[in-house]
């Protein structure tokens, strides 16, 4: 295959850690990429940022190294590797790109051929790079949890969020009743495969909701996406042998009813997608690389006003870390 050669990228890069969000401060330099004998190299055409992007620059990540490039979801065209993967379309997303290693804030990545994902045609770049992180966290959850099946109701708190989005596509998809909480008066804002029940927690005592509409029973699944605010009702949603799946949390300590819990017959799942490498997340993309191409699953939907390019990094940080309902996306060459 002869030597693997030299790119040089324009990167986003993070040299130390800040303060806080608005003292974010990210510079562009110029990177020398070199790729190992499993690796490849990608132009880099569209990035997705996450919150975890922003927590990890501000030191929440104690893991997160400096001086890095951040960013872990990224689609894009293979400009370097093994002659079968060049010139393909390909998207991907890590738990370790961009944290513990220069992720895909930049106009070239190297990554390990085996995390590529192949990027469906009907898919933009842009809307490919929004897929990754709240995907990967909705997929593992439900395998972790066990389902869902078309026997499941399921219960997904933070409804509108991008992981709660995920989840409902996926619940829907295989057949689930999925009801939704949000906090204000609102409809499902994303794509599903069947009707999506919603409850206001604001003006509705939520576990005593679900009970009415489900007989009395309870949820099988809770997939919890905003953690402790909800934690109560989830835990008092939850069905006989019920899974209430775990990502987030706003404050770390709860209590916790143990009589409950096991007379309940209760699962807890804890979800952390920064354990995942590249290869891992890429495994469990292409997973659901079926939905894609049948339509059952859609990517979100990406606003022009929110596509920034490199040297607009800070402000696309803050709009993530504030109250943006964008999916927030980085194109590199821009």
């Amino acid at each position: 295959m002869g030597m693997a050669k030299a790119v040089e990228a324009t990167a986003l890069r993070l040299n130390a850690k800040a303060a806080d969000a608005a003292s974010l401060a990210p510079a562009i330099e110029k990177r020398t990429l070199t790729r190992g004998a499993d690796d490849v190299v990608v132009e880099v055409k569209a990035a997705g940022v996450n919150p975890s992007d922003v927590k990890a620059a501000t030191g929440l990540m104690s893991y997160a190294v400096f001086p890095r490039t951040p960013g872990r979801d990224f689609a894009g065209v293979v400009v370097e590797g093994p002659p079968e993967w060049a010139g393909r379309e390909v998207f991907g997303s890590s738990g370790d790109l961009g944290i513990r290693r220069d992720g895909t804030h930049a106009t070239h990545l190297v990554v390990e051929t085996a995390a590529l994902v192949e990027k469906p045609a009907s898919i933009s770049m842009e809307e490919a790079a929004g897929i990754g992180v709240p995907f990967v966290t909705a997929i593992e959850g439900f395998r972790r949890a066990g389902g869902p099946s078309a026997q499941d109701t399921v219960l997904v708190m933070g409804l509108n969020g991008k992981v709660g989005q995920a989840a409902t596509q996926l619940a829907t998809w295989r057949g689930a009743r999925v009801i939704g909480v949000v906090r204000k008066d609102e409809h499902y804002e994303g794509h599903a495969n069947g009707p999506v029940e919603v409850i206001n927690s604001a003006t509705t005592d939520v576990a005593t909701r679900v009970r009415e509409m489900t007989g009395g029973k309870g949820a099988d699944i809770v997939f919890n996406t905003v953690g402790d605010p909800y934690f109560q009702a989830a835990h008092r949603s939850l069905a006989l042998a019920g899974r209430q799946i775990l990502i987030a949390a706003v404050h770390p300590v709860v209590e916790f009813n143990i009589l409950e819990f096991y007379r309940g017959r209760h699962t807890y799942v804890g979800i952390d997608t920064l354990a995942f490498s590249s290869i891992e997340s890429g495994d469990l993309l292409r997973e659901a690389l079926p939905g894609f191409a049948s339509g059952h699953l859609k990517p979100y939907p990406v606003s022009p006003k929110a596509i920034y390019s490199l040297k607009d990094a800070r402000a696309a940080y803050l709009a993530v870390i504030g109250s943006s309902r964008d999916r927030v996306i980085f194109r590199p060459s821009a």
